[in-house]
This record gives C-alpha cells, structure tokens and sequence, in this order.
C-alpha cells in the first residue's frame, strides 16, 4: 500500500502509480493485475503537515530482496506520505491466484 501526499493533483498522484509500477518492473518484479486505486481519503492523523491522501493497493510478485531500491525511493520522496510491503502467506497468495496452488 502507498499513500500519496493529498496536497497533489489527482494526475500527479496517478503519475506516483505509474512511477512505482515501473520501478517494480524494472527491479524484477512484476504487478499482478491493476493497482487498486482508493483514491483521495481523510488519514487518521496528520502526517508530515498532510490530512488527506491518494491511496493505492499493489499486488507484486518480485523475488526476495528485489524491491530494496523500490523502497528505498518510496522512503525518501517527500510526496509519498507511507507505503507499507508485506509478504503474503503461501496460501492467501495462492487464493489470489499469484502463485500455482501448492
């Protein structure tokens, strides 16, 4: 999951799905399907000055270690207000249909 800054334009913040997505296929992985987008949502709390943000939800198949640098320019941007890469259990993967069935 992404969080981009609610200060941006919604095509600005479409162009950060485009960027990740190429990012993630450039480091080797690959986004299975569409990101889905959830669009512009009042957060929780306020982070870096920001009450509103664009969300957006991927769902990437990449070998260990492969999104290193993706991560790493995600944490740096000063747009990207939190992003969170979790590694989905065998099973719940295999339900989504991103790996063959075991």
């Amino acid at each position: 999951m992404v969080i981009v800054g609610g200060s941006l334009e919604e095509s600005a913040a479409h162009s950060w799905v485009g960027t990740i997505t190429k990012s993630i296929t450039a480091a080797g992985g690959s986004v299975h399907g569409n990101p889905d987008w959830w669009g512009r949502r009042r957060l929780a709390y306020p982070i870096k000055k920001s009450m509103d943000g664009y969300y957006a939800v991927f769902n990437v198949l990449a070998p260990g270690g492969a999104l290193d640098e993706v991560e790493r320019t995600m944490r740096l941007s000063d747009d990207i207000l939190r992003h969170k890469l979790i590694r989905l259990p065998d099973g719940e993967a295999a339900r989504r249909g991103m790996v063959a069935t075991a």
